[in-house]
């Protein structure tokens, strides 16, 4: 089915999945095409090549910082972040850290940057190779472990999705 029994594998901390979440689906590896409205001004043909029809690449470094995400997120709190294909939650930052501190974490590294606490593991899942998924099959970005721990290095167009309304 996809999904692993427990937390572990490779990633301590981590949800395991498997290839099958990434099988072919009605658009590419998704159930659907990307949102129409996508938060933070995200490139809707973007978001649909690099979540639906991408295994490996990204957006380009640093283009979260081109978009609305920062001036709308830095005084807000914890926010949410939903999967642009379905509109399930799948990450929630910042939680532990200061937004100033996950914002400058996420720019040292070009994309947004989550910790094991701000996952929601109902719905995100790492292959065996780093790739982080949603359990939709979503490519959202990858699992690159520093000595903090799971760094989950997130495509701002794979999860600037609005909340679900109902079915795709």
């Amino acid at each position: 089915m996809g999904l692993s029994g427990g937390k572990g594998g490779e990633y301590p901390g981590a949800t395991m999945g498997d290839e099958a979440l990434m099988a072919p689906k009605a658009h590419g590896t998704c159930p659907a095409p990307v949102q129409q409205n996508l938060m933070y001004g995200c490139d809707r043909g973007t978001a649909d090549k690099i979540c639906c029809f991408n295994r490996h690449y990204a957006e380009h470094s640093g283009y979260a910082w081109k978009t609305s995400w920062v001036a709308e997120t830095k005084d807000a709190g914890v926010t949410d972040y939903f999967d642009s294909v379905t509109g399930k939650p799948l990450f929630k930052a910042p939680v532990g850290r200061s937004f100033a501190d996950f914002e400058k974490e996420s720019r040292a590294h070009g994309w947004p940057s989550f910790r094991d606490d701000e996952v929601n593991w109902d719905y995100v899942r790492v292959l065996p190779n780093g790739e982080a998924v949603s359990v939709d099959g979503t490519h959202l970005g990858h699992n690159l472990p520093d000595g903090k721990g799971n760094r989950y290095c997130i495509n701002l167009v794979s999860v600037a999705g609005r909340p679900a309304t109902g079915e795709l």
